[in-house]
């Protein structure tokens, strides 16, 4: 093998594949063909699948050269660092903190952004340096600006898009606080989640503009909101398609332990019909989020099947379990402290459920002086909010 990689085979089915699925269209094809995804992407991986969170293995280029290259060339997301790089394996690491996106989501929010001549750019997280190269080829390195939080990551971002003759400007620091310098942007665009959309990017982002960020609660779920910002600051636009992207640096989620619950005691035991399987999709952990925006949960597997869903508050006044078998009806659950977090969650799953089972696409987000309101089908139409944060 020599070169860049084994062939342009990979390259090439990749972009059918994304052209057929409609995410990679005419405006974006010479950018892929000109930035391909293989010369952004380290020696060092852990391959992902569509869909799922956990990792393979780590896999070495000199190693396992098609290994790496077939995954490279995979509609699927690859860790390219744990641990904000303290972890560089064998094995996987704790806490994965850096990745090169699935193509098909890069190109969907590439898409989503609305880019044309001229536009300019800021992009938060710049990971790799793929995405800032597909920008800065479309647009020129001129328009590009991308704020990334590791130093090691950010240089060897430049250092590929060097290689790639890209010349975007390349800036070490809190993606929380944009960049003022470059401002005032058309564009903002985030590679990272959040849970609260930063005021800086409002500010930095003119009248008419556009963020394009991955958000979600505390409990989980997520998903990509096209906001346009207003006259006033305001921003304000629909959920346009799932996702599931890592935090943010400056919004990671710093949770309690399940220890520090202990003082509230056993609890009181109850039953009911709702499943704990009912309640674990992407869209209803996004739903319930929401509207009890302090509460988490974590999943305690058994035998056969069978786990625990333990629900606990950001304020450690409370917790609940629910115990799932296969084949019941009817499912126990134990609530102890100031409130009852289960039956929480069973009235916002209903109200979901009440709502005709919404999907990502029927929800929208406002964000302003105020705070940030999700709403149902129209602004005027907010999601209810339960618990302390209502």
């Amino acid at each position: 093998m020599s070169g860049d990689a084994p062939g342009e085979a990979g390259p090439a089915r990749l972009a059918a594949l994304l052209r057929e699925a409609g995410v990679l269209t005419d405006d974006w094809l010479p950018a892929y063909a000109a930035v391909p995804r293989h010369r952004f992407v380290p020696d060092a991986i852990w391959p992902g699948r569509a869909g799922m969170n956990r990792q393979e293995d780590r896999v070495v280029r000199g190693e396992q050269p098609d290994v790496w290259w077939e995954a490279v060339n995979r509609d699927a997301p690859i860790t390219t660092q744990w641990d904000d790089g303290a972890f560089s394996g064998p094995g996987r690491g704790r806490m994965p903190t850096s990745s090169s996106s699935m193509p098909s989501m890069v190109f969907r929010m590439l898409g989503a952004l609305q880019v044309a001549e001229g536009t300019r750019v800021l992009e938060i997280g710049t990971g790799t340096g793929w995405n800032a190269g597909l920008l800065s080829y479309r647009l020129g390195g001129e328009n590009v600006v991308s704020v990334e939080v590791h130093p090691a990551s950010a240089q060897a971002a430049r250092s590929r898009l060097e290689r790639a003759g890209l010349h975007p400007l390349v800036h070490v620091g809190d993606g929380a606080r944009g960049f003022p310098d470059r401002a005032p942007y058309d564009r903002v665009l985030a590679t990272c989640s959040v849970g609260r959309v930063p005021r800086a990017w409002r500010e930095q982002t003119v009248p008419g503009g556009v963020i394009v960020t991955p958000w979600g609660p505390t409990y989980g779920g997520e998903a990509v909101v096209r906001l346009t910002v207003g006259e006033d600051g305001t921003a304000e636009g629909p959920f346009v398609g799932s996702s599931a992207f890592m935090r943010m640096s400056a919004q990671r989620k710093l949770l309690p332990s399940t220890r520090a619950f202990a003082e509230h005691g056993e609890g009181a035991a109850s039953w009911t019909r709702l499943s704990p399987d009912d309640v674990g999709d992407w869209v209803q952990m996004f739903a319930i989020g929401v509207q009890v925006p302090d509460l988490f949960c974590r999943v305690e597997p058994g035998e056969g099947g069978a786990y625990r869903l333990r629900l606990m508050d950001t304020g450690v006044t409370a917790w609940a379990t629910a115990d799932y078998e296969r084949g019941r009806e009817a499912f126990r659950v134990v609530q102890a402290g100031a409130r009852r977090l289960w039956e929480e969650l069973e009235a916002a799953w209903d109200w979901w459920a009440g709502q005709g089972r919404p999907g990502f696409e029927r929800f929208g987000l406002t964000v302003d002086g105020l705070g940030e309101r999700v709403w149902l089908d129209e602004p005027h139409r907010l999601v209810p909010v339960h618990g302390p944060a209502a």
